[in-house]
């Protein structure tokens, strides 16, 4: 199943979570956001957040500075 992840195309199973997805690309901390098809996901949704064909994922990091 093809999904858009920053602007990219990415091959993954078909039923996949997001959560499944996040952990497996090492995305999981508290530092990443994530906005699935222009809605921002919260934590507590991303196990039960199914990826579908097509979808647009947004995967952003918090980056401090001063």
């Amino acid at each position: 199943m093809l999904i858009i992840v920053n602007g990219r195309e990415e091959q993954i199973a078909q039923g996949s979570a997001l959560a499944e997805y996040i952990r497996s690309k090492d995305l999981a901390s508290g530092e990443f956001i994530y906005i699935l098809n222009e809605m921002l996901i919260e934590r507590e949704r991303l196990e039960n957040t199914i990826l579908k064909e097509r979808d647009r994922l947004e995967v952003l990091k918090f980056v401090g500075g001063g």
